[in-house]
């Protein structure tokens, strides 16, 4: 009967992960600062397994990094009577990622089923949340796809294909460039290991970005007492104004 017991517990128990993730970071904070240009992130780690290395299809590492989600509303403009250009149909996006890279052991339609990457929501396309219900547009996809394309041309939106080094289906390490036009928050940052397209592993971080030092002074400071910050804004203009109006008259008097 003991036998039996302990044969129901454990298939009861959940099944430990043949493969799992262990992960390094060269820094899990990014401070932004007055003369901030963008940060590398290197992201390294290890396979641990229990058993020897699986044959059959090879090790797939996917690193995916993503910024604070927000709403964004895409807007799109026409040119009227051929002069003017207004705004006639908008959408809203329920949540873009603020910053959004992926980078790949090999090309990601080769890495990951579509299955796969619309269950873990990997790929930019699935990270975009798609455009609201009440949208009265004929093609509410090709507002997200703007979101892409513009963000991808500011650097922060990138696919980086074939840039994670795996060695011996066991080490795996890669490196993530982030631009100096960050948005504070928390950015998570997830690992993914596949094997013939699907999912077997998955582990998940965060990186915290923030302003530090003066930077942060003035950002609380416009937030929790806007009256201070704006007399004060407006001292250093009139005060820099003044500097400058004073050096160029002693210019002109020395010469």
């Amino acid at each position: 009967m003991l036998r039996y017991f302990l044969l129901f517990i454990s298939l009861a128990l959940p099944a430990s992960a043949a493969e799992e993730v262990v992960l390094g970071l060269s820094q899990n904070r990014v401070a932004i600062t007055a003369n901030f240009d963008g940060s590398e992130i290197l992201v390294f780690g290890a396979v641990k397994r229990e058993e020897a290395i699986p044959e059959g299809d090879p090790l797939g590492v996917i690193v995916a990094i993503s910024g604070p989600k927000e709403p964004i509303t895409v807007r799109r403009k026409e040119k009227k009577l051929g002069l003017i250009w207004v705004n006639t149909e908008s959408v809203t996006i329920e949540a873009a990622p603020s910053f959004y890279a992926v980078a790949t052991s090999a090309p990601f339609d080769k890495i990951i089923t579509a299955a796969e990457d619309a269950k873990h929501e990997i790929s930019i396309q699935n990270a975009i949340k798609s455009a609201d219900a009440d949208a009265q547009v004929d093609d509410p996809e090709a507002f997200a796809e703007a979101v892409q394309r513009i963000r991808a041309n500011s650097g922060l939106y990138s696919v980086l294909e074939n840039t994670v080094d795996v060695d011996a289906q066991t080490l795996f390490r890669t490196s993530i460039a982030m631009p100096s036009n960050l948005t504070e928050g928390d950015f998570s940052t997830r690992i993914f290991l596949t094997r013939g397209g699907e999912v077997i592993a998955q582990y998940e971080t965060e990186i915290d970005v923030s302003k530090v030092g003066l930077e942060r002074w003035l950002f609380n400071l416009s937030r929790q007492r806007p009256l201070v910050y704006g007399l004060l804004s407006l001292f250093i203009a009139i005060a820099a104004g003044w500097g400058a109006s004073a050096f160029f008259r002693l210019v002109r008097q020395g010469a």
